[in-house]
């Protein structure tokens, strides 16, 4: 069995080798990765995943949906992160780490920046996960796997 942590060093490595394309899993895929902060250990953690830019959500959406999401409308330049750790019983480690400290950075492509990230509950994280759900139907799977109730994060460009 393969070592989560080698196989996320591999994906990093090719990553930022390719400019923000990667093979494999993740071919053709929206991939980002996150860095967040220890909660206990204080040190920089990097996480490969998948992501749904708000640019990429319908229209009506964003109208239906714009009291529940904070800073929705002209910018759309927020994306989310699922914490679906494959639908695993518990939550990712970087979760907890972005829930105790929700200053992170973000690597999309060739470009790196600062974010705040906002974990989404209710209705409104409902329809952003059935969206990833019914674009990449994995995500569908790893909901029906697990008891919990997958999180949903905003990670918002910092000012």
């Amino acid at each position: 069995m393969v070592d989560v942590s080698d196989w996320n060093q591999k994906v990093i490595d090719e990553f930022r080798a390719h400019g923000g394309q990667v093979g494999g899993h993740f071919a053709g895929a929206p991939v980002l990765l996150l860095t967040t902060t220890g909660a206990k250990s204080g040190q920089s953690r990097v996480s490969p995943m998948m992501y749904l830019s708000e640019a990429d959500l319908p229209v009506s959406h964003n109208q239906e949906s714009s009291d529940e999401l904070p800073g929705s409308g002209a910018e759309r330049d927020r994306i989310y992160v699922f914490a679906s750790k494959a639908g695993a019983p518990t939550n990712p480690d970087w979760y907890h780490n972005l829930v105790a400290n929700p200053q992170v950075t973000v690597e999309r492509g060739t470009e790196k920046y600062e974010a705040t990230a906002t974990p989404i509950t209710g209705p409104a994280r409902d329809r952003i996960y059935a969206i990833q759900a019914e674009r990449y139907p994995g995500f569908a799977e790893y909901q029906e796997k697990t008891t919990r109730t997958i999180p949903v994060v905003s990670l918002e460009r910092s000012a």
